[in-house]
């Protein structure tokens, strides 16, 4: 970036502020702010929010667009990386992704290099630069350097503790970050301290890299630990934001176990007792349980509320991306597809890219009939994050469509023991004549995930066009159950058409006409059993 800004013109570097801003704090006179969140606004003790895992991914994404933009006018260039061999993981992971999106820069990776000092860690900014931007490895690094040096149990140490925890549990490292809060709990009685542990060791619990290794019942037992040492904190200040916190976990841990009535009541009530005594600002805090609150809206079958509380989220924090993806996702269940789209959109300009805008963006364009827009967004997820299964999946099955039956079968074979993906992989061998191929791989599809609706949609096709009426009616009735949908009911009409029973066939049908008014296929099908 210190090569590349100086030369590049004003309105590339604009477009890549947050970016080159974040990997180059030293070209931040260069660099104004263009995009600004509300955190960037608030003091460090109000900053709650941590970057998931992925946030490097997207900063990477973005400076490979400023190169390939600035190469465009500049001309392929090379780059030699030296030392690569002690190359903290956040600059691989950029090597990685301007190798596969630059064509025009030409990378030397050299493993060796002049002498290479270790890295030195100190308190301070530095680490708040870490914690606030994302750069987990650098922050469990510095856990491991400096944690040694300061009396354990202390109040430094603690600080410090609770970062190098959250940034292990973010790189898949919980049993590290397990074991560091154990050591905390056995080093100090400090109740706020013992409370936080204890809400990091049920956040641990309920969010495990490994879905087997998940287990809320613990976890519920530490956040009620949390909650109950947080509510005897005497400043009421203090203890509506901690107590808040701790509510706001037990609710996510209530919803892992079913109960989205009783985390309802949780967030609502640390809404309530932060309008009540917690002091002025913190607004992330309260936009927090807000838009937590919206999720829950949704699912208890109020969206009107629901996106009442998205939209107080995105006024009050316009530069903040997820909540316009979480209005989109809402607004498009309501059918309001134009309002999603612009959400989606919204989100692809707030921030550096990702893949979830693109990836919801395809839905809307696909549901409007525009196949190739609907391609072109998820090979645009597909680019910015290679690991992003469910964009493989929505591609696979949009490419059956398109009877791209070579490129769905790519995608498959890049994950062949997903469910998902199996089931896509039904439908090619069906579509292809291969009844055999495709029974196996919706049995095998449903031997490993036994409630997805799409693979019991697809057995029970195929199994009407093998000619058992009886077994088809059956598999699509079970899709049915599991997910209600046009194309299943107007399959299931075929079905039971083909049995004698019209009046079932006609109900069905007309079931399938209310969810897809203008599909005329369904409206000649009704028009012929009338």
């Amino acid at each position: 970036m210190h090569a590349l800004v100086p030369e590049a013109g004003d309105e590339l570097i604009a477009a890549y502020d947050i970016e080159i801003r974040t990997v180059a704090p030293a070209l931040r006179d260069r660099v104004p702010a263009r995009r600004v969140t509300l955190a960037d606004r608030l003091p460090q003790g109000e900053r709650i929010l941590v970057p998931a895992p992925l946030r490097t991914l997207r900063l990477a994404n973005g400076l490979a667009e400023f190169v390939r933009g600035h190469l465009t006018a500049a001309g392929p260039m090379e780059l030699r990386v030296a030392n690569t061999a002690h190359a903290d993981p956040t600059d691989l992971q950029l090597l990685d992704v301007l190798e596969r999106r630059v064509p025009g820069l030409a990378i030397v990776r050299e493993p060796s290099g002049p002498s290479h000092p270790a890295p030195s860690y100190a308190l301070g900014p530095e680490l708040d630069r870490y914690r606030n931007e994302g750069f987990h490895h650098a922050m469990a690094e510095a856990g491991a350097a400096l944690l040694p040096t300061l009396p354990e149990g202390g109040a430094e140490w603690w600080t410090l503790a609770h970062r190098a925890a959250t940034a292990l549990a973010a790189l898949d490292r919980e049993d590290e970050a397990r074991e560091l809060l154990d050591r905390g709990r056995r080093a100090s009685t400090d109740p706020k301290n013992l409370a936080t542990a204890a809400y990091a060791t049920a956040m641990l619990l309920v969010r495990h890299h490994d879905p087997g290794r998940r287990d809320p019942e613990e976890a519920l037992a530490w956040i009620n630990q949390a909650v109950a040492l947080t509510s005897l904190l005497p400043d009421r200040r203090e203890r509506a934001f901690h107590l808040g916190f701790d509510l706001n976990g037990k609710a996510l841990v209530q919803v892992r176990l079913g109960r989205a009535g009783e985390a309802m009541r949780l967030v609502q009530e640390a809404i309530d007792l932060g309008e009540r005594d917690l002091a002025p600002g913190h607004p992330i805090h309260r936009l927090v349980l807000r838009a937590n609150r919206a999720q829950l809206l949704a699912v208890l079958g109020d969206p009107e509320a629901a996106l009442a509380d998205l939209d107080a989220a995105v006024a009050a924090d316009p530069g903040y991306p997820d909540y316009y993806v979480d209005r989109g996702n809402l607004r498009y269940r309501l059918g309001r597809l134009d309002e999603a789209e612009a959400d989606y959109e919204s989100a692809m300009r707030a921030g550096p890219p990702f893949p979830e805008p693109y990836y919801n963006r395809s839905e809307v364009r696909y549901a409007r009939g525009d196949l190739a827009g609907a391609l072109a967004d998820l090979d645009h997820a597909v680019e910015l994050d290679p690991g992003f299964t469910d964009a493989y999946v929505n591609r696979a099955g949009l490419l059956v469509a398109m009877d791209e039956f070579d490129r769905a079968k790519a995608d498959v074979e890049r994950d062949p023991g997903n469910p998902f993906l199996l089931s896509v992989l039904g439908q090619i061998e069906t579509a292809q004549g291969n009844l055999v191929g495709a029974r196996k791989a919706f049995d095998s599809a449903l031997e490993r995930a036994p409630e997805l609706a799409a693979a019991w949609a697809g057995r029970g096709a195929l199994a009407f066009e093998e000619g058992d009426a009886h077994a088809a009616v059956a598999d699509l009735t079970r899709a049915v159950e599991l997910e209600d949908g046009a194309e299943v009911r107007f399959n299931r009409a075929y079905a039971l058409r083909s049995l004698g029973d019209l009046e079932a066939a006609r109900a069905d049908l007309r079931h399938a006409a209310a969810l897809a008014p203008e599909d005329d296929q369904i409206g000649e099908a009704l028009a012929e059993l009338a």
